[in-house]
This record gives C-alpha cells, sequence and structure tokens, in this order.
C-alpha cells in the first residue's frame, strides 16, 4: 500500500482512507450513518432521532419492497436493523423456497406499520402454482444510524416464519396423511383448528406408515425441529390413511368451548380404554398445552391426594377430616377459598371436604403416620401413572408429582407447590379414579408403530369406589362446588373442581376434571378464576356433547 494510504475497520466494513486526514474517513462514517448532510463548517449533521416521519416511512418501504421484488437480498437487507438475519432469510426465500415473480402491494400505513399483500409464484421440477398472502412491517428509528429502518421480524417476509425459521420448496419431508376419527370422519385443520399442528405432528410421524407417497410442498422448515408447516402444494402426494381414536363430535364441541375462554384448553378421553377423544387449545400461539402445559393444577390435584389418604390409612371418605379457617405447616399458613365455611363438627368428614374443596382439610392429615415427604410423589406414580413416560402418539408431558419437604409438601397436597400438569394428566387422573385402572392415554394405536405404552398398578377396588362417590358429590351434591357447571347432565356424573394460584398473577388458574358415564374431560383457563367459572363450562359442554 502506498504512502499516504491508511486502512481501517469501520463498523465491520474494511475501508480505504486517501491522504491520511480524512475526506474519505468522513464519507465512509457518512454512508454509514444513511448519507452525506452536514451541518455548519462542513460537520455531520446530527442523527435524526424520535418516531420515523410518515415519508420515511413511505420511502423505506418503497425501497426495501423494491429490492424484495428484485430478489437483491443484500440490498433489501440494508434497510433492516438486522441485515444479516434478514439477508439469510430473504436469499432463502428464492433460492431454498423457489419463489420468484414478486409483486408486493402496500396497504395504508397505520402509523408506522405498514400492510401489504405479496404475490408471486413458485416453481420446482417443472411444477409452479401461485402464492399469495398478507403480513406487515413497522419501520423504526436505527439506534446507532438514526435511519428509518424495517424493524426486522422474520414474519416480515411470511407471517407463520419465526425465528431461524426457514422456506423450503421441494418433495415434502412426510407423505401426506388423512387423518380420521373413530369412525371414519376425515379431520381437517379447516374445519377443526385446534388439531392443526396435532396433525402436522401426526403426518411427520406417521406418514410414511400410513401408506402415502410425498408430494412437491412450500413449508416453513422450523428450528425447533417440530413439524414442517405445509404452505402450499405444488403436486400432490398420494395421502395414506390415519386412524385416530378421536371423536369428530367431541372435537367440534371441544373447539367451540375453548373459544369461550382465552388460554384455554381441555382434553376429553375414554376412561375403559385411555382413547383420547379430543384435544383443543384456545390460544395466542400455537403450543398445545392441553398435552405438553405444565402448571400448578390446584385442588384437582385432592383426587390423588384423597387417594393416598386412604390407601395408607389415614382416612377413608366418611373418616374425619376437620376443615378449620387456617392451618399451618412448618411455619406456613393455609386458608381456604374466600367464602368457604370452616367445618369442624362430626360432619367434616374427608367426602364433605373434598366436595367443598377445603384446604386445610387435607393439609391438617398429610403429616398423618405413616405419610412421609415420598408418599404423595408414590401414589402419583404407582397408581396414576404419573410420570412414566406416557407414549400418546404426539409429543405430550406426562405430569410431575416430585419428592418435597418442607412447606411444599403441603402445598403440593392441595396442587400448588412444586407439582405440574396439564389437562390430559388430569383427565387420566379421572379415569384411573373412576375406573381403579390406569390406562395410559394414546390418540394413535400402538398397534401402529409398536410403542409400548406406560404401566401402573392402579387403585384398590375400594379406594377407587370412595373417589368416584367423592366426585358425584361434589357434582350433585347442594355444597358441592361443580354443581353449578355440571347441572343439567344426565348419566352417572362426577367433578371436583380447582383453582391454582400463580405467582405474579392476579387472577387464579381455572381448573375442572369431570366425567359422565364412559366419558371423562379436564380443562385448564389460564387467570379463568375458580375452577366452575371458566375450566367447569367447557367439560361440562364436552360431555355433554358425548351423549
Amino acid at each position: 500500500m502506498s504512502k499516504g494510504v491508511k486502512a481501517a475497520v469501520i463498523g465491520g466494513v474494511f475501508a480505504v482512507m486517501v491522504g491520511g486526514a480524512g475526506y474519505g474517513a468522513y464519507n465512509i462514517m457518512s454512508a454509514l450513518n444513511g448519507g452525506g448532510a452536514t451541518g455548519q463548517g462542513g460537520e455531520p449533521a446530527p442523527l435524526r432521532s424520535g418516531p420515523p416521519s410518515g415519508d420515511e416511512v413511505e420511502e423505506t418501504t418503497a425501497k426495501f419492497f423494491a429490492a424484495w421484488e428484485k430478489g437483491q437480498a443484500t440490498r433489501a437487507a440494508s434497510y433492516t436493523n438486522n441485515d444479516a438475519a434478514a439477508e439469510t432469510v430473504l436469499t432463502s426465500y428464492g433460492n431454498a423456497a423457489h419463489i420468484t415473480g414478486v409483486k408486493i402491494t402496500p396497504g395504508k400505513a397505520k402509523g408506522a406499520t405498514v400492510p401489504y399483500t405479496v404475490k408471486a409464484k413458485v416453481s420446482y421440477g417443472g411444477k409452479s402454482k401461485a402464492l399469495s398472502y398478507r403480513s406487515q412491517l413497522t419501520v423504526v428509528r436505527g439506534l446507532t444510524t438514526g435511519r428509518a429502518l424495517v424493524d426486522w421480524q422474520p414474519a416480515v417476509i411470511h407471517p407463520e416464519l419465526k425465528r431461524d425459521d426457514t422456506l423450503v420448496t421441494g418433495e415434502a419431508a412426510s407423505p401426506p396423511i388423512e387423518a380420521v376419527d373413530r369412525n371414519g370422519t376425515v379431520l381437517t385443520k379447516e374445519k377443526y383448528p385446534s388439531l392443526g399442528p396435532i396433525l402436522d405432528t401426526l403426518r411427520e410421524r406417521y406418514g410414511s406408515k400410513a401408506g402415502g407417497s410425498p408430494g412437491i410442498e412450500l413449508s416453513i422448515r422450523h428450528a425447533d425441529e417440530s413439524p414442517d408447516t405445509s404452505l402450499l402444494t405444488l403436486a400432490k402426494g398420494r395421502p395414506g390413511k390415519l386412524e385416530t381414536t378421536l371423536s369428530a363430535g367431541v372435537q367440534a364441541a371441544a373447539e367451540k368451548a375453548v373459544k369461550q375462554h382465552d388460554q384455554s384448553s381441555v382434553v376429553a378421553l375414554k376412561p375403559s380404554t385411555g382413547e383420547v377423544l379430543a384435544v383443543a387449545n384456545h390460544r395466542d400461539d400455537a403450543f398445545n398445552a392441553a398435552f405438553e402445559g405444565k402448571v400448578a393444577p390446584g385442588s384437582t390435584m385432592k383426587i390423588i391426594t384423597a387417594a393416598m389418604l386412604i390407601d395408607n390409612g389415614v382416612t377413608s371418605m366418611n373418616g374425619p377430616a376437620p376443615c378449620p379457617p387456617t392451618a399451618t405447616w412448618q411455619s406456613q399458613t393455609f386458608k381456604n377459598l374466600t367464602g368457604l365455611e370452616p367445618n369442624e363438627t362430626a360432619s367434616a368428614t374427608l367426602a364433605n371436604g373434598f366436595m367443598r374443596s377445603c384446604n386445610t382439610a387435607f393439609i391438617k392429615l398429610v403429616d398423618e403416620e405413616p405419610l412421609t415427604d415420598a408418599s404423595l410423589t408414590q401414589e402419583a406414580e404407582e397408581r396414576f401413572g404419573i410420570g412414566l413416560d406416557w407414549k400418546t402418539g404426539i409429543t405430550s408431558v406426562d405430569g410431575s408429582v416430585p419428592v418435597s419437604g418442607g412447606p411444599d409438601r403441603a402445598a403440593n397436597a392441595i396442587g400448588q407447590g412444586q407439582v405440574q400438569m396439564n389437562p390430559l394428566n388430569m383427565v387420566s387422573v379421572t379415569a384411573t379414579a373412576i375406573t381403579g385402572e390406569f390406562r395410559q392415554p394414546y390418540l394413535v394405536s400402538p398397534e401402529l408403530d409398536g410403542r409400548q405404552l406406560a404401566t401402573a398398578k392402579g387403585l384398590p377396588a375400594s379406594t377407587a369406589a370412595q373417589l368416584k362417590q367423592m366426585m358425584r358429590l361434589t357434582a350433585t351434591s347442594a355444597q358441592g362446588t361443580a354443581v353449578q357447571a355440571m347441572s343439567g347432565l344426565g348419566g352417572d356424573i362426577g367433578a371436583k373442581t380447582g383453582s391454582a394460584e400463580i405467582d405474579g398473577k392476579a387472577t387464579s388458574d381455572s381448573w375442572f376434571t369431570g366425567f359422565r358415564d364412559d366419558v371423562a374431560a379436564a380443562a385448564l383457563s389460564q387467570q379463568g378464576g375458580h375452577g366452575g367459572d371458566a375450566a367447569g363450562p367447557i367439560v361440562a359442554a364436552v360431555l355433554r356433547a358425548s351423549g
């Protein structure tokens, strides 16, 4: 390099500055900061601040869209506030997804947010198909440059893209499936939206086993290794028929019921077999909380706790279980729900405490001999199959009741502390309670892939009979907390309510589990309040549809 020429690295850019001082250096810095504006004395103008103006929003989006339409990934990415991440996705848009002929039509901006429609063509292996979708972007002020820039999110390129996801066109990873319910009715994500992610998983796991052949599709390949999401089919594969245990009628009722409350989930099954009849979620994400959630189940946990007390000879359904206003366990004081009248008379039995959901009645009994810190864990695992690696056919979490000492031993007994469950776990608990047998839930027959279902020894007949009767009283007795939700249901019915307090939340999670003849259901409505307020009507609606 000749004399008088210096090299510098500025913001990751290798620059050459001629003549030592600074005209070249100034130009580079000016360019990096989005322009060559100068102030008095030739000094760079101060960086702009504050929200982008309407003109800036229009100019930035126009430049971004123009570069995107032309397939200029690097240039388009330069108009964003994360050019490296944006360039990767924009490059794959053309190279891996084979999307061409892009035409973007912006809508009316709402402040700095601009909606738009994308129309393009996807071509692969001699097959082509039109692609159309809507998305939106927001223009922000660059922190270090002062420029108006597109706030980069993968959803800018496609609304279903998330961080590190990629768009890919080619032969589908799995053959398509035609999933059918127990009576042969076809199940689609269009008719049953909650089943969308579940059908994707079933396709990934069982597509090749169902006898189909793959087609050519534009798909989202997820970074978290969840099943690909198909966006556009260029050439149809041959679907294989996959039989599930679901019931289209019960599923439809479940879908409708959860929509009445935000962040709600429900599962229904046949206690006599463990077959899942319905699974539905109404959430602001695609998470299958019904099968994969891990939250405190509140007083629905008292089903397992009551079984522990009976199995260990501490008390029985008609045995004493006083319900004082408060109960102290190792320096921590527990209370009952507001409005619950204490009962320390001769009528204060376990059944009375169960159907009224008295916390203190259970807390007062958990330190009785021969109970230990491990007793509740053993009851949950050995009798109810909790935590035993369930293989339902899709991803699921099988609950957790860890061995706990100190105040958590008492808290666990009323479904707080360290206990974690989801509606799948609690409907299984109900099924075990009323039949005495643990039958691991599943929605695809294990015969299809030879997987081994979890096993547990279940409950003594006497314990099961007492649990079932206490749940009946909870749903039918005047003092039962589940009476209002279960009213009007015929047949042999029973239930248990639950309200789980969550740290940092003013409103508790609403839990409810119940049965009607040979159908059981359990629901969770996060921040839904008392068990009978939100989750109760969901369960009742599902049970009503099963008749």
